[in-house]
């Protein structure tokens, strides 16, 4: 960078300026070619950089754990490893920004986004979140924490209006955003698009300028969600920096440069958010690396081998009895069941998806590991899908314009039939015209069904005969983000082995606009009548059984919340007539969310292994074989049902509105303050070794309240058993005699060790003075409302003239546990006030 912010500044015209704070496309923004300013370019997302693709289509990329493994592991020092690895990832794609991490709160189980989101706690959300950032950023790549704040259910999420106390929000919903930013780093924060008490998260001058810039230092650029800017003078005179994608609906237009020189948005302010963006490209360094059309695919097999032992460390063992690791040496047959068998569902749905470089499938994996010294036979039992499966293969993807005569105007491969496309380049203008074609080989004889579903105007034909018209006036549905029309479908009688060429063809102009299309091809496969019975003779006849259930992107997905809670399908029934049958059996619930578990009790052994990223299926092999053990931990509760969630009566919301009514008993924290039992608890996890935990050892007793407030506590943890393994140490804290409601207990800190057999480590933790406070929003004219006339009322606590963080004075209590519900150790601190 050859000249200063402040020189780019003076020589930037007006109209240089404004472009410089919206996007010229999907992923960029234009560069100032006259004064070498350049353009920048993002990628979505929290785990992966897809690069320029939408949704599931794009490059190969590395597809590392989703957001609520990460939070599962309890281990910064690995989610900093996986930064680091995007980091090279988003580079590798030509980009400058991630968009990531997603760091809303698991509200209630149902939330649809909730496997992009790290935890239910706010204090193990920031730190994930802060560890990511600083192995992103370490790369020169920014990051933009999302949602900002409260987006923390899909339903109406463009307009709902959060309505939350500045406690609640505080406390929880603003907290991981605060750590992201104070101890992350953060370069960048992207808004939400939901309304926060009224007023949009974009144009919301308190939640963008005064909490986030004036309370907490950040110093970045902060970037509308895609489509969310609402206003043009009130979002720029918010703290918004940059609205996406281009070419902008209230900063483009010369909407923007009208309200500069209407005087409805200061010159001063429109310079504060040109310097945020120069600023960013300075930190990124996109003055000396341009962005890049091109987008490499890295092979790398250390990415390989991290993504693997991610998801090893994000497995949660919630139940054994002895049965994991398997004595493969005592084995002759395993049957692996199950509908996520066969699939590899590492990933949600939304702008979370993309192309991973690998798919490996439990049952291949488990095969790998298995055979040939074990048999492994294998069944599906259930059908759980939502909506037909995607028909896969590489696909030959043409863009047109005007008409499909002549050369197209761009081509490139798909690994499925899915096309999402947004365009204003000039390489694939408005109105254009697309052909997908790909060749499809029946697995088995019988009869198929064909789905097709499209944004606009779509057509499949099948060796060269039309089978399914789609009308761009066709009733819409719920998928391709509630843009996609209801399925159409289509029989298809085949034999084994028959080859079929597939073309869909589309055109945009659907919803969002002339620039906006696509379609999902899809096939049901013939469902025999007797696959649950087969199954369970299957699994009779075994020595062991391996059963893999759980959702898919079509349940846990961007754009909807989840119907329910329990597995779909007949997936329950399937799990307890193979454990009946088979007394061996491992249950792995593939799914970002929690599920009913209500047959948890009549199974041996259970696992929750999420959608583990590229390396789960490997992982899942290496766990049940015994060459690694299970390190993660619920970073969320476990409900028995979901009614007994503490949001259950202000989810998703009525009539425009959310209230978040059970303010900051969310999570944990309102299952014990009800004493509601729960199926598993928050911090839950075993391990296939065991470990002692050693009484805390404080370095003081007793301590004044100040803000440099610290407290270091020791606990020395030892593996007691024969198999290496990690143990994760959670302190909690509590006041005994708090002024203002509390929750019982909240997680303050944790530390997770690897340990071989009879080794000891100590864990060391800091408690500062936040571990300890809590916010008060104040009642300044408590007094005054309150004086006057002779009739007796009761009194109330608090009424402080000053909102912030205090800290009761009096005796603390610091809990050292396995999970909230299991507390092996405690001791106390006395906190005297501030002199």
């Amino acid at each position: 960078m050859d000249k200063t912010i402040d020189q780019l500044l003076s020589e930037l015209t007006l109209d240089e300026k404004v472009s410089l704070v919206c996007g010229d496309g999907m992923w960029t923004t234009p560069p100032v070619e006259r004064l070498g300013v350049p353009s920048l370019k993002v990628t979505d997302g929290p785990n992966g950089a897809r690069g320029d693709g939408l949704m599931g289509s794009g490059t190969r990329t590395l597809c590392i754990p989703c957001g609520s493994a990460l939070g599962a592991t309890w281990d910064p020092e690995l989610i900093t490893e996986l930064g680091v690895a995007l980091g090279e990832e988003a580079i590798a794609k030509g980009a400058h920004v991630l968009l990531a991490p997603t760091i809303n709160m698991h509200r209630h189980p149902l939330g649809g986004r909730n496997f992009e989101c790290y935890s239910e706690d706010p204090l193990l959300s920031g730190k994930t979140a802060a560890a990511f950032i600083r192995g992103v950023q370490s790369q020169g790549v920014a990051t933009t924490a999302k949602h900002f704040a409260a987006n923390d259910a899909e339903f109406e999420r463009n307009s709902i209006n959060t309505v939350a106390d500045e406690r609640t929000l505080r406390e929880i919903y603003l907290r991981p955003f605060e750590i992201a930013v104070t101890e992350g780093g953060a370069w960048g924060i992207m808004s939400a698009y939901n309304q926060l008490n009224g007023v949009f998260c974009s144009e919301n001058n308190w939640l963008l300028t005064q909490v986030l810039r004036d309370d907490w230092g950040f110093d970045g650029f902060v970037v509308t969600d895609w489509f969310a800017a609402k206003s043009t003078a009130a979002t720029a005179n918010s703290g918004l920096d940059l609205e996406m994608p281009g070419p902008g609906n209230k900063f483009g237009a010369g909407q923007l440069q009208a309200a500069v020189e209407a005087g409805e948005v200061a010159a001063e302010q429109l310079d504060a958010m040109v310097a945020n963006m120069l600023r960013l490209m300075e930190r990124t360094g996109a003055f000396e690396r341009p962005p890049s059309a091109e987008e490499l695919e890295l092979d790398r097999p250390d990415h390989t081998e991290l993504a693997r032992r991610a998801s090893v460390c994000a497995t949660v063992l919630l139940k054994n009895e002895g049965v994991v690791p398997l004595d493969v040496s005592a084995l002759s047959t395993v049957a692996v069941i199950g509908p996520n068998t066969d699939r590899a569902q590492i990933m949600g749905g939304g702008s979370a998806a993309l192309v991973a470089r690998t798919n490996t499938t439990p049952l291949d994996a488990l095969r790998a590991a298995l055979e040939p010294n074990v048999q492994v036979t294998w069944a599906r039992g259930v059908n759980t899908d939502r909506t037909a499966p995607l028909v896969r293969g590489v696909g030959t993807l043409e863009y047109f314009v005007g008409d499909y005569e002549g050369d197209p105007v761009s081509t490139s491969t798909s690994p499925n039939m899915r096309q999402i496309t947004f365009t204003t380049t000039k390489e694939i203008p408005e109105n254009w015209l697309s052909r997908m074609t790909t060749r499809w080989t029946a697995p088995e004889s019988g009869r198929f069904t064909l789905s097709l579903m499209a944004i606009g105007a779509a057509s499949l034909t099948i060796n060269g005969e039309r089978a399914i018209e789609v009308a761009a006036e066709a009733p819409r549905g719920d998928m391709l983000f509630g843009m996609g029309s209801e399925p159409v479908e289509h029989a298809l009688e085949v034999a084994e082995g028959d080859e079929l060429t597939f073309v869909v063809e589309t055109a945009a102009g659907g919803p969002m606009g002339p620039a906006f299309g696509g379609f999902q091809l899809g096939v049901f496969a013939p469902e025999p009548p007797d696959m649950l019975e087969k199954a369970v003779a299957l699994a009779a006849d075994a020595d062991a059984a391996i059963v893999v259930v759980g959702t898919n992107d079509d349940w846990e997905t961007e754009g909807r919340d989840r119907d329910f809670m329990a597995l779909p399908g007949d997936q329950a029934e399937l799990i307890r007539r193979v454990a009946a049958a088979n007394p061996n059996t491992i249950v792995a619930v593939n799914a970002g969310s929690p599920v009913t578990m209500d047959w948890v009790h009549e199974v041996p052994a259970a696992m929750q292994i999420w959608f583990g990223g590229e390396g789960m299926a490997d992982g899942l092999a290496d766990i049940v074989t015994g060459v690694a053990a299970p390190g993660g931990r619920m970073p969320l509760t476990v409900p028995l049902d979901p009614r007994h969630v503490p949001s259950h009566a202000n989810f998703p919301g009525e009539n425009g509105e959310v209230r978040y009514g059970e303010g900051i008993f969310t999570g944990y924290r309102g299952y014990e303050h009800t004493d509601r039992a729960v199926a598993f608890p928050f911090g839950h996890g075993l391990s296939t070794t065991t470990f002692d935990l050693g009484a805390p050892r404080l370095s003081a007793s007793e301590v004044a309240d100040s803000e440099t407030m610290s407290i270091t506590v020791e606990v020395e943890v030892t593996n007691t058993g024969t198999r290496a393994g990690a143990e994760v140490v959670q302190l909690y804290t509590s006041c005994d005699a708090p002024v203002l409601a509390r929750p019982p207990k909240e997680l303050a800190a944790y530390r997770k060790l690897y340990l071989e057999p009879g080794e000891s480590a100590v864990a060391t933790m800091e408690l500062d003075r936040r571990a300890f406070a809590y916010f008060d929003p104040a009642d300044a004219d408590y007094a005054e409302r309150s004086s006057g006339g002779p009739v007796p009322a009761g009194g109330g606590a608090s009424h402080r003239a000053e909102p912030g963080w205090y800290v009761d004075p009096g005796r603390h209590t610091i809990s050292v546990g396995r999970s909230s519900a299991d507390i092996v150790h405690t001791a106390s601190l006395t906190i005297s006030a501030a002199g």
